[in-house]
């Protein structure tokens, strides 16, 4: 039986780990969508063929957290040509049997509108460039936080100015803030939500 649960929001907002979290309290499988399109921008060349043509194996690339992939994720997602080629194999992996947590920013408006369960996590831009910053960091990346915010902010109005699938909440989905929320209050939230619905 498919269960599907779709957790949408910006960079850094925590959507991620909430939904890795979710997936393995339900024993659900985990989509992380972001990847799909970091991977197409991080092998450059025709974005359009390298989407219809990714595998497996582009996923497991291990430059695909970089800052540079983001933004090269950002630019490619902004192609509907893009966006459709991937539609296919991200919807099929919201059916599936056992049921499945996809994350990313159109799951809930595009990608799966009659999802059992829509999540929207956010938190404050300031917030959201510090995560980013240290998990940057942590990789090793030189690169300053108003940097991060900065190309935070590029990226936020670039996904939510583009025309195909633009980022915004669902009609339906439930907006979780994070702002002030430490991980498991978070996830223990998200967990709840999907609990509610099963």
């Amino acid at each position: 039986m498919s269960f599907t649960v779709a957790i949408d929001g910006p960079a850094a907002a925590g959507k991620g780990t909430i939904s890795r979290a979710v997936a393995a309290r339900f024993g659900f499988a985990h989509l992380d969508t972001g990847l799909l399109y970091r991977a197409v921008g991080a092998k450059g060349g025709d974005p359009v063929a390298v989407a219809r043509g990714l595998s497996a194996a582009d996923l497991e690339r291990d430059d695909l957290r970089s800052a540079e992939a983001g933004q090269a994720a950002s630019r490619v997602a902004a192609v509907p040509e893009v966006r459709k080629a991937l539609v296919a194999f991200q919807q099929a992996f919201a059916r599936r049997d056992g049921g499945a947590v996809l994350d990313g920013r159109d799951i809930g408006t595009v990608i799966c509108p009659e999802a059992e369960v829509k999540i929207y996590v956010t938190a404050t831009d300031a917030v959201r460039a510090h995560r980013r910053w240290l998990e940057l960091r942590e990789a090793g990346e030189t690169v300053s936080e108003a940097e991060v915010l900065a190309q935070l902010q590029e990226r936020d109005e670039r996904d939510r100015a583009r025309t195909s699938a633009p980022l915004k909440p669902a009609a339906d989905a439930v907006v979780l803030d994070t702002s002030s929320l430490g991980i498991d209050e978070a996830v223990a939230r998200a967990i709840d939500l999907v609990s509610a619905r099963r």
